[in-house]
């Protein structure tokens, strides 16, 4: 199934210069770039973003994190593209993730993981809203 769904380059990967490696990464596995901008969170605006995290303990570093610098979200395109972009990028413990994947080959740490990628279709749709309005996402 043709699917939607969104990925971040994370502050530590704009800051590394991997923006275009991991674009090519994804191209690679097939998934078509269909749109893409780089934003700089506030607080508030990272506290929106991962509000399904606020009980959690790490969330006050990673709502730190996430708006200490630019970010590049996009959307990808593609057959199982939500699986698949989870696939590219790896575990979200660089430790753990697999050879070849974004996370193994560049991570420094479970929070600083260089990407972040919806986990499932309902979590896609509202990531992607969240970033982009319909006039900046052609339709398929």
């Amino acid at each position: 199934m043709i699917e939607r769904t969104l990925s971040i380059v994370k502050p530590d990967g704009v800051a590394k210069n991997l923006i275009g490696e991991v674009v090519r990464r994804f191209e690679a596995a097939g998934l078509k770039v269909v749109a893409l901008k780089m934003v700089r969170l506030d607080r508030g605006e990272a506290e929106g973003f991962y509000h399904v995290h606020r009980e959690r303990p790490f969330f006050a570093s990673l709502v730190a994190f996430m708006s200490s610098g630019p970010i590049v979200p996009m959307v990808l395109e593609g057959e199982d593209a939500i699986a698949r972009v989870r696939t590219v990028m790896g575990s979200t413990d660089p430790a753990k993730a697999g050879a070849g994947t974004i996370r193994k080959d560049f991570a420094s740490s479970i929070e600083k993981n260089i990407v972040h990628g919806s986990d499932g279709p309902a979590t896609a749709s509202f990531e992607i809203g969240y970033f982009f309005s319909a006039l900046e996402i052609p339709p398929r």
